[in-house]
């Protein structure tokens, strides 16, 4: 059974589903967790704070699941292509399941998204030794904004855009290096 912190958080994202945050009000939000009002001031302090609890909550979801995607295509032994178009297959669901990391995808702060770059290059910096990690570095920037296009504008399919993002960097891997950093 969900705790009264995890009801009124689902209910939030419900809320959000359906309306800007700005019309999300606190009283029906406590209404839909079958909580009183004064709960959810306990639990979070304010709106901000609830806010603040629902973006960390899906954001650290979103990340979490960027890892599994890489560690699961790493264990099959992708290349690293298709190890990126993992984190890129989850990056769009993930978008279009969540407008909160949706909108932390296309922040102008970037938080999230070097978070995200993290995260991959750590994966394929450790996965793939052969590689250089400055290569893996900018390999990963422009799949990251590749993969965020196709958050904005979306391909076809998910299975385009992950076969799109793989290619990517698959062909900037590949490229020789010329030691000054083109």
């Amino acid at each position: 059974m969900p705790t009264a912190r995890e009801s009124l958080l689902d209910a939030a994202f419900a809320a959000l589903g359906q309306r800007p945050w700005e019309a999300v009000r606190m009283v029906e939000v406590a209404a839909a967790a079958g909580v009183s009002r004064q709960t959810l001031y306990n639990e979070f302090s304010s709106k901000e704070g609830l806010a603040r609890a629902l973006a960390r909550r899906e954001t650290d979801g979103y990340l979490a699941g960027v890892d599994r995607e890489l560690a699961a295509a790493g264990r099959v032994g992708a290349d690293a292509g298709e190890c990126f178009a993992g984190a890129a297959g989850w990056t769009l669901r993930s978008a279009r399941r969540s407008p909160v990391v949706q909108t932390a995808l296309t922040d102008a702060d970037g938080g999230l998204v070097e978070a995200l770059k993290r995260r991959t290059v750590d994966a394929l910096v450790r996965g793939y030794p052969r590689l250089r990690p400055q290569d893996i570095g900018w390999a990963c920037e422009a799949a990251i904004r590749l993969t965020l296009s196709y958050v904005i504008a979306p391909a076809a399919s998910d299975e385009e855009a992950c076969l799109r993002v793989a290619q990517l960097v698959r062909s900037l891997l590949s490229w020789p290096a010329t030691g000054d950093g083109t």
